[in-house]
């Protein structure tokens, strides 16, 4: 079955905008040969429009776009150039914001003004962040014996394949683009077949900014079918993938029995937010209630699990609820929405299943707890309070607006409690003790650590996991090692 690749969306303030649906393969929107797939719009639970899928033989078309692209013609680009391509994208992306946002909130539920304003504002600053390092991309000369000259070049790595998930389709997909276009890449992307509209813009856009043909393909299709064709595709020389930790393991296997790919995983999250007794809690509150009901609590590094000193567990309880009831619900083109819906019915009946799970294992709802209104996937912010880290609710990562609060009596106990999880993505620490803060940080087995504040990013700072949360960094310097790999040179020089 077919269909023509634009397609006319209506939105529920009664505008409409149009969508790109087939896939983009060597700088031209094509013809998926996969089955239509479905995209949901999560605030009505109404069909938004169908989306090509990916076949293997789409994949395979992807990827030696890609690969002819990188060495006939991208390889022999020279840095400074790649860099003013991507500002020039970066540009677009900043004239067609307001589209690109309105495609995230209609696809994904979240409030479009957070769209505009942080999802797609941020990442047309990773891309600019990174097309100022496209031309400081090098190695190092080595000093060795009289009569060598010995030095190192940082290469592309060739093809690489990326997988991002749904809870941030603009975002995740600039947090991969960037760094790999910058590094010298050529790049194939599978977006979520969940929320494929503002990538498949987003492609458009390459194409008007002058990439050439081949460099960046995006794709979607589900992940068992095209996600594995491209994570063990022998010409993809690494993949980069952003979701859960039980796909992470399938895409490691898929390397392992193809060709060895460089790999970069960033999984689940079940993060640790500590307040300590001297904490300012007033400040605690509002950075730990952003710190879970950001996103709707769809964010891998989610702080769901709240450990509070037992001597200020009541009033900090009672100044989160309070932070917790200013939190707007409603239509994502609403200006004033904070949250939307949850992504799916699929994610909607998990999170609230969770719910009845903490109920039924002894957690007490202090606040929310059930569905709100009667159409689309909102669930209300929810507070357990009454916890211990055997709850499953304590454990497992729910992926919705769900905090487990649970209490400790000393700093090492906190300690333990926030280490006492398979995974090890994030955490935050709430003191006014600079040397408590530092014991905490140092001694929580977590890739990034808040103090006092909670969710904060910028191009500059690299974020990444440890344990079951995955390994490698995406943005800043650090991220460049991961699209990177490192070539010595020795010469033999003539007789001094």
């Amino acid at each position: 079955m077919t269909q023509a690749d634009l397609q006319t969306i209506r939105l529920s303030n009664g505008k409409t905008v149009q969508a790109h649906t087939q896939l983009f393969i060597n700088n031209e929107f094509v013809p998926g040969n996969g089955p239509l797939i479905e995209t949901i719009n999560p605030a009505t639970e109404e069909v938004i429009c169908k989306v090509h899928a990916a076949d293997e033989n789409d994949v395979n078309n992807a990827v030696e776009a890609a690969y002819q692209c990188y060495y006939k013609t991208w390889s022999k680009v020279a840095p400074f150039e790649r860099g003013r391509l991507l500002n020039k994208l970066a540009d677009l992306m900043e004239r067609d914001i307001e589209q690109i946002a309105i495609l995230d909130a209609v696809d994904n539920g979240k409030s479009f003004v957070i769209a505009r304003d942080v999802d797609v504002t941020e990442s047309i600053n990773c891309y600019r962040y990174f097309a100022g390092w496209a031309d400081k991309i090098h190695g190092k000369t080595i000093d060795t014996t009289h009569d060598k000259w010995c030095y190192t070049r940082h290469e592309a790595l060739g093809v690489v394949g990326a997988v991002i998930p749904w809870n941030y389709p603009t975002m995740m997909a600039a947090w991969k683009f960037a760094p790999a276009l910058a590094a010298g890449n050529c790049i194939v992307m599978k977006s979520s077949e969940v929320t494929p509209l503002a990538t498949l813009k987003f492609a458009e856009l390459v194409k008007e900014a002058g990439f050439p043909a081949g460099c960046v393909n995006v794709i979607t299709g589900l992940g068992h079918t095209t996600g594995n064709y491209l994570s063990g595709h022998p010409k993809v020389s690494k993949m980069a993938f952003t979701g859960s930790t039980a796909t992470g393991r399938k895409i490691m296997e898929a390397s392992s029995s193809s060709n060895i790919k460089k790999l970069q995983l960033e999984l689940g999250g079940k993060s640790a937010q500590i307040v300590l007794a001297d904490a300012d809690l007033a400040n605690a509150a509002y950075w730990a209630c952003g710190g879970i009901f950001n996103n709707h609590g769809q964010s891998c590094n989610a702080g769901s699990r709240i450990f509070v000193h037992e001597s200020v567990h009541d009033k900090f309880v009672e100044l989160f609820i309070e932070e917790t009831k200013k939190i707007k619900i409603g239509d994502p083109f609403d200006d004033e929405t904070f949250q939307g819906p949850q992504i799916n019915k699929s994610q909607f009946d998990k999170i609230l299943s969770y719910i009845e799970i903490g109920k039924n294992e002894g957690a007490k709802v202090a606040y929310g707890g059930k569905r709100w209104g009667n159409r689309g996937y909102y669930v209300e912010p929810t507070v357990f309070i009454n916890c211990n880290n055997n709850m499953r609710v304590m454990r497992e990562e729910i992926f919705g607006p769900v905090v487990a609060i649970g209490t400790f009596k000393t700093v090492e106990e906190a300690i333990e409690l926030a280490n006492d999880s398979d995974y090890g993505l994030a955490g935050g620490v709430y003191t006014t003790d600079l040397d408590l803060a530092i014991k905490v940080t140092n001694e929580v087995r977590a890739g990034t650590m808040w103090v006092n504040c909670y969710d904060v990013f910028d191009q500059s700072t690299p974020f990444g996991g440890y344990k079951q949360s995955g390994f490698g960094k995406e943005l800043g310097k650090y991220s460049l090692q991961e699209y990177t790999q490192v070539k010595v040179v020795k010469i033999q020089l003539s007789k001094l």
